[in-house]
This record gives structure tokens, C-alpha cells and sequence, in this order.
């Protein structure tokens, strides 16, 4: 009989106590990354006008449908249109009007030809433009009103990510503010007596603290806020200090001291308040999830910097992106082909950090190592995680493997 839970049930008891945080707007300019909370409709047609594809002239359909290079056809240049313009020049058979990309198309137009297909190109405003080759069709080179979006179309949806294409697309609807979801505020916390800052010298039984850094740069790419990052020692009464430091944070992570061992001060201080669980993965088997009386989610996570990494990707980021309203919060699954052969444990979901070939369709370990969950200056070289059943003893090359992208 086993007392290991599964992904699944410890992923479902996480995802079951977030709450979605409260809606703010914020301007267009500093709404990168943010989450939308309410859908963006167009405020106006997207073009706005019938409009140019080409620098060009706006001639009559009728006038040039017959012209090519050994008939060419002379039209009279009555008018000019740089893009911006407002100006709406009539002109009859016969005549053209020179025309700029983006200007609006006047409307005896409905036709552009570009200035490639004419004689003299573009260097005179007014005179005489000889056109050597026809449009295609009446309506060639002119982008419609509304062709993109009409007034009232929605743009983007409520929970998108507001990234560079997504605010794009908001500015150019005419929309200079946003609703989005507040950044989860969160707490990083590493433990362990062993640990040094980066850049001293570790002495003996001492490793730097990589978890904290690790942490923090995960938290900011899920598009939240650290808050407090902090490392204490294995002292129960270090981790109560920190959780009153952090009491205006939504989600506090511990990693390390969550074991079973006799020295972890996250267990002691807080087996009463959140669970310790054993889950069927590795590297991370040793879990922790609660919910503090005040509100805030606490993680802990083990203390290996591998089993800190695919904890994080596997339980907090999606809570952190759920926290946020987003729709998805899963990172990208690939199904490649095994280039190398490795084994993994038993009866246990493996996270293997890899290297990826995605032109080849291949994966491979990202080390000699295997999935040490200690190989902390290798996960430098992971692109991805493998993820292999955990009834799966043996991983041969050729074998489909499911892998999560990690941009």
C-alpha cells in the first residue's frame, strides 16, 4: 500500500483554493503582461477608410484594364495623397490621383496601380503617369473599411495575456485603457543553515542559495511580483518571522524544509496549517499546500533546485496564472521522438530536464545526470521537461515522449 498521491489530486487540491484576484485598469502603455479581465471591443472600423496597399496612383478601373507594355495608357496626375491626408479629390476618365500606402482611396477610385507598373514611377506630383500593366481587377491594391475589424467586434478576449501582439492589436482599435487582473504579490523563501549568498564562498557544508534567484525569476515570468525574497535557516521560528514580514503577500513559496527529516522548519512550523504530502513524481515528491486563516496560498516546494523547477512549472505557475483570471495556464506540450536511451523511477511521473530538436523532433537528456534533482548548474542547459508515465520503466531512442516547452 502506497501513501503517494498523485499529480493530478495534488494539482486539483491547488487550483481548488485559488481565488481570482480583484480587476484594476491600467493604461495602455503599462498593461504588458497583465491579464485581461474584460473583453476589448473595436471603438471604430479597422481600416477606417478604404485605403491604399501601395504607393501608387488611384485611377479608373475602366481607363487602364486594357493597358500593358506594349499598350500603355497616359493618365492625367490631378491630385496627390500622402498617407494622413483627409483630402478626397474627384477626378474623371482620363486622370489620376497620386497616391501614397495607407491614404485614403478618393472616391471615384477603385482601382490603385502600383508605381512599379507605370513609367516615371512616383518623382512628379502633378504631369503625366503612363501605365504599362493593368490591375488584376477593379477593387486591386484598395484595403476596405472595416476589413480587419468593424465597430464593436471584440479584439481580445478576458484572459488573454497582454502580450506585444495583444496590445498591438488594443491600440490599434482605438482603446487606451485596460481592465486587467492585479499581479499576484508573492513571498520567495529559501531554507536551509547550509546556505550562503551568491558570490561567497561556500565553506565546508555550505552550497550558495540558487533557490531564491531560481524562484524569483520563475514568480516574474509568470507575470507576478516578488514582494519578499528571503533565506533563513532551519529554525521553525525564522519561518513565522518571514510569514509576518510577508502578510500583505498572496501566495508565500517555501523551498526546502519540507521533508521528513529532522531538521525542517517548514514542517515544523506549519504542519497544523497546510499539508505535507508525498506526490507520485520525480524529482518533487515531497509536497506542501495550504491555505493561512488570512487568505494566502503557501507552497512548499523540496529544496533541490531541479525539484524546485518542475514543482514550480507543475503546481505554482499555474496557480499564479490562475490567480490572474488567465484562460491558459499550462505550458505548451510537444510530442517528440527520444534521440537518447534513460531510465526513470517506478511507479513515478519523471520530469527529466531535456534539450529539444523541434526541426528533428527529437529530445534528449539535458545531462549525464539523468534528473538528479540536485544538478543545479545543469538545468542551465534545459529547454524543456520530458514527461514520462510513471509505468513506464525504460525510455528507448525512438520512443514517443510528451514534453513541456519551456520558452
Amino acid at each position: 500500500m502506497t501513501d503517494l498521491i498523485t499529480v493530478e489530486e495534488h494539482r486539483a487540491r491547488v487550483l481548488a483554493a485559488v481565488t481570482v484576484l480583484p480587476v484594476e485598469t491600467v493604461r495602455l502603455a503599462e498593461a504588458a503582461g497583465r491579464t485581461l479581465a474584460a473583453d476589448v471591443g473595436a471603438r471604430h472600423d479597422l481600416p477606417g477608410d478604404d485605403n491604399s496597399s501601395m504607393d501608387g496612383f488611384a485611377v479608373r478601373f475602366a481607363d487602364v484594364e486594357r493597358a500593358d507594355a506594349a499598350h500603355p495608357v497616359s493618365l492625367r496626375v490631378v491630385g496627390d495623397l500622402p498617407a494622413g491626408s483627409a483630402e478626397n479629390p474627384s477626378f474623371g476618365p482620363g486622370e489620376a490621383v497620386r497616391i501614397m500606402t495607407g491614404a485614403p482611396v478618393p472616391s471615384d477610385a477603385d482601382a490603385i496601380v502600383p508605381f512599379e507598373d507605370t513609367a516615371g514611377g512616383l518623382a512628379d506630383s502633378l504631369g503625366t503617369v503612363e501605365v504599362h500593366r493593368a490591375p488584376a481587377a477593379a477593387g486591386a491594391f484598395i484595403r476596405r473599411r472595416g476589413g480587419d475589424v468593424r465597430t464593436g467586434d471584440v479584439v481580445l478576449i478576458a484572459g488573454e495575456r497582454l502580450a506585444p501582439f495583444a496590445l498591438s492589436a488594443a491600440a490599434a482599435a482605438g482603446v487606451p485603457d485596460l481592465e486587467v487582473r492585479r499581479r499576484p504579490r508573492v513571498a520567495v523563501v529559501s531554507t536551509g543553515s547550509e546556505l550562503v549568498a551568491p558570490g561567497a564562498v561556500p565553506g565546508r557544508g555550505q552550497t550558495p542559495d540558487s533557490n531564491t534567484t531560481l524562484l524569483a525569476s520563475l514568480v516574474a515570468d509568470a507575470d507576478a511580483d516578488v514582494t519578499v525574497g528571503a533565506s533563513v535557516r532551519d529554525d521553525a521560528s525564522a519561518i513565522e518571522a518571514v510569514l509576518e514580514h510577508a502578510a500583505d503577500a498572496d501566495v508565500v513559496i517555501f523551498s526546502g524544509g519540507v521533508s521528513a527529516g529532522a531538521y525542517e522548519p517548514v514542517r515544523q512550523a506549519l504542519s497544523a496549517r497546510i499539508v505535507f504530502s508525498r506526490v507520485a513524481m520525480q524529482p518533487g515528491k515531497p509536497q506542501a499546500f495550504g491555505v493561512l486563516d488570512d487568505g494566502r496560498l503557501v507552497f512548499g516546494l523540496p529544496g533541490n533546485p531541479v525539484s524546485v523547477a518542475v514543482s514550480f512549472e507543475v503546481f505554482v505557475r499555474p496557480a499564479l496564472l490562475a490567480l490572474q483570471g488567465r484562460t491558459v495556464i499550462d505550458r505548451r506540450i510537444a510530442r517528440l521522438t527520444a534521440s537518447e536511451t534513460w531510465t526513470t523511477p517506478p511507479g513515478r511521473r519523471q520530469y527529466l530536464p531535456a534539450v529539444i530538436d523541434l526541426i528533428g523532433g527529437t529530445v534528449r537528456p539535458a545531462t549525464a545526470g539523468g534528473s538528479g534533482s540536485h544538478l543545479a548548474a545543469s538545468l542551465a542547459r534545459a529547454e524543456a521537461f520530458a514527461i514520462v508515465p510513471a509505468e513506464v520503466s525504460t525510455v528507448a531512442v525512438g520512443d514517443p515522449v510528451d514534453v513541456m516547452l519551456i520558452p
